[in-house]
C-alpha cells in the first residue's frame, strides 16, 4: 500500500508541475494597458485623498504591510495575505499587533525599505510625526493607534489602547500604502515613489497618468505588464463608444451603468464583463452648521422627501440595493438585513406628509419656499441622483439650484465645509464597520463632511469595534445603524451596482465585490495579443 500511495504522490507531483508549467507559459510578458479614466486625480498622494480616482491609477506603485489577496473576490480576514511584511502576530491581550518586514525591498529611487518607513507611515496617519499631511481622510481609522514602535531595521509593533481585530483589515486597504520617510510630501503628490510593481511616470491634468514596469520589483518575475496609461475622457458616452470601438483595454471598472452594459454586450459581444456591488452608497449631506440647516426640522424633512425606490429605477433599472449605512448582504457582511430597511423608511407619501409640517413648523410652505445649492462632483455618477434629488426636494417646499464642482475642488470644498446641500457617494473602502462609522459619523473626522457629533454614538463606536465575538458585535452594528438612519446623520439613499468590462485579451482580470478600492495593484494581469 505504501507503494501505490507513493505512486500516487509522484502523478500527483507530476500532474501539479505540468499544470504550473502551463500557467507560467500562460501568463505573456510585455505591453501596455489601456485604462479609462473619468477625471483627473487631484494628486498622487493616496494618504491625502479621498476618492478611487485617485486610488485606482496609484496603487499599483504601492506596497502596504498586509493586502487583500488579488485572486480573491471577496474582501475579508481569510483573504489577507503578507506584502511588505512577510508575517504578523497579535498579543495575547490584543493591544499589540507586530509585523516582522521583508528585507531587500528597494524603493523606486534604490534606498531600501525599512522599519523607519513603517514608523514614518503609521506618524503621518495618527498625526503624531514632524511632518503633517496636508489632509488626513482616514486618520479616523487610527485614533486607537497608541504609538508604531520599531524592533530593528525589519520588525515593528503597533499598540493600540484597546483591542480592536479590523486593525489588520485597515492596513490590508488599498488605502493603505507604506510612505518613504526620504521623500517630502510635496513630492508624493506629483512624483511618488512607491516599492510596487509600476513607476509612475507623469501625472497631466486633464489628461491621464502613465506607469512604467519597475524591473526591480521585490517579486521575481512581476509584474507581466511593461506599463499602464489611464487617459482621462470626461464624458461617459465617449468613454463608452471609444471602448466598443476597441481603443482601450479596459473600461474605468466602476463606470458601467446597466443600460450601457447593454450597449456594450450588444455592439462589443466579445468584451469580459462584470456587474457588481460597488461599495459605494450615494448619500445626502447637509452643513447643520449653515443656517437654515441649523434646523433639524429641515433636515429631517429632507430625509423624508427621498423616495428610493424611484432612485433605483431611474438610475439603475432596479440594480441598485437600497439600504442602511453599511454594504446590504449578500455581498456585504454587516449591512441591515432588507426587511429592517423597509421598516426603517416607511412610506414615502405619509413621510412626505410629515415633511411638509415640518418645514411648516420651520416657517416654510408653498407660498415661502426654501432656494439652495444642491452641489455634487463633475461626474455622471454624482450628477444623475444630484438632479433627481433636486426634484423630489420640491415636495417639501425646497427649490435647488445644480451646483456642478470639477474633482479637484469637490473634496476641498467638502473637507472645508464650504457647501449647503450637496448629493454625495461614500464609498467602503474596507467592508467593517470601524471604517463606515469613524470615518464618517465620527466627531472630528475629516471625512465627517456634515459635522454629525454624538459623543453617546462615538462611544458605541468604540464598543463595536473592542467586541470579538462576530454575533455580539453585528447585533450591536445593526442597531448603531438604525440609530444614524433615524437621526438623520446622514441620509443613505442607495447602494450603488456597476460593472467593469475588459477585452477578452486581457487576462487574470478580478474585480473585488465588496470594496471597489483593494484590488487594483495589477502586478498578476497581462495581455494575450
Amino acid at each position: 500500500m505504501k507503494i501505490v500511495n507513493g505512486c500516487f504522490a509522484l502523478l500527483a507531483a507530476a500532474a501539479f508541475s505540468v499544470a504550473t508549467a502551463d500557467a507560467a507559459f500562460a501568463q505573456k510578458r510585455g505591453g501596455v494597458l489601456k485604462i479609462q479614466h473619468m477625471d483627473t486625480p487631484p494628486s498622487a498622494s493616496m494618504h491625502e485623498e479621498g476618492t478611487v480616482s485617485t486610488n485606482m491609477p496609484f496603487m499599483a506603485i504601492y506596497n502596504n504591510l498586509v493586502m487583500y489577496d488579488q485572486q480573491k473576490p471577496r474582501n475579508s480576514f481569510e483573504t489577507i495575505v503578507p506584502d511588505l511584511a512577510e508575517s504578523w502576530s497579535w498579543s495575547a491581550d490584543g493591544k499589540a499587533l507586530t509585523f516582522k518586514l521583508r528585507e531587500g525591498v528597494k524603493w523606486h529611487d534604490g534606498k531600501p525599505f525599512t522599519s523607519k518607513d513603517v514608523v514614518y507611515t503609521m506618524e503621518l496617519l495618527t498625526e503624531t510625526g514632524k511632518e503633517k499631511l496636508r489632509r488626513n481622510p482616514r486618520g479616523a481609522w487610527y485614533n486607537n493607534v497608541e504609538k508604531t514602535v520599531a524592533n530593528g531595521d525589519y520588525e515593528v509593533t503597533i499598540h493600540a489602547k484597546h483591542p480592536q481585530p479590523s486593525l489588520l483589515a485597515l492596513l490590508a486597504s488599498g488605502y493603505s500604502p507604506m510612505y518613504p520617510a526620504h521623500v517630502s510630501l510635496n513630492d508624493m503628490r506629483r512624483k511618488a515613489i512607491g516599492t510596487g510593481p509600476f513607476k509612475l511616470v507623469e501625472l497631466k491634468m486633464n489628461e491621464g497618468v502613465k506607469l512604467v514596469r519597475n524591473p526591480d520589483y521585490w517579486k521575481p518575475g512581476k509584474p507581466y505588464l511593461d506599463g499602464i496609461e489611464y487617459t482621462i475622457i470626461q464624458d461617459r458616452s465617449t468613454r463608452m463608444l471609444s471602448f466598443i470601438a476597441g481603443k482601450f483595454d479596459m473600461t474605468f471598472p466602476t463606470d458601467v451603468s446597466v443600460p450601457l452594459l447593454k450597449d456594450i454586450k450588444r455592439d462589443a459581444p466579445k468584451a469580459q464583463c462584470t456587474m457588481r456591488n460597488t461599495a459605494v452608497s450615494t448619500n445626502l449631506i447637509v452643513n447643520r452648521d449653515s443656517p437654515p440647516f441649523d434646523d433639524p426640522r429641515i433636515r429631517k424633512a429632507m430625509a423624508l422627501t427621498l423616495d428610493r425606490k424611484g432612485f433605483v429605477d431611474i438610475l439603475s433599472e432596479g440594480e441598485d440595493q437600497i439600504a442602511g449605512t453599511l454594504l446590504p448582504p449578500p455581498d456585504g457582511v454587516w449591512g441591515l438585513p432588507e426587511e429592517e430597511v423597509k421598516a426603517l423608511y416607511g412610506d414615502v407619501a405619509k413621510n412626505r406628509d410629515q415633511g411638509r409640517e415640518l418645514m411648516k413648523q420651520a416657517g416654510y410652505g408653498p407660498d415661502k419656499r426654501l432656494k439652495v445649492k444642491v452641489s455634487t462632483r463633475n461626474i455622471a455618477t454624482f450628477r444623475d441622483p444630484a438632479v433627481i434629488l433636486i426634484d423630489q426636494l420640491r415636495h417639501v417646499y425646497i427649490d435647488g439650484e445644480l451646483e456642478i464642482i470639477d474633482t479637484a475642488v469637490y473634496y476641498n470644498r467638502m473637507f472645508k465645509k464650504e457647501y449647503a446641500v450637496a448629493l454625495n457617494l461614500t464609498g467602503s473602502a474596507v467592508d467593517d464597520p470601524d471604517q463606515h462609522f469613524f470615518e464618517n459619523y465620527a466627531c472630528g473626522s475629516a471625512r465627517n463632511y456634515n459635522n454629525y457629533c454624538d459623543p453617546a454614538m462615538t462611544k458605541l463606536f468604540e464598543e463595536q469595534s473592542r467586541e470579538r465575538d462576530f454575533n455580539k458585535r453585528l447585533k450591536m452594528v445593526h442597531a448603531i445603524d438604525r440609530k444614524l438612519q433615524e437621526e438623520v446623520a446622514r441620509p443613505i439613499i442607495f447602494h450603488g451596482r456597476g460593472a467593469g468590462c475588459w477585452q477578452p485579451y486581457v487576462k487574470n482580470v478580478m474585480i473585488q465585490v465588496n470594496s471597489i478600492y483593494n484590488g487594483w495593484r495589477f502586478e498578476d494581469l497581462w495581455l494575450d495579443k
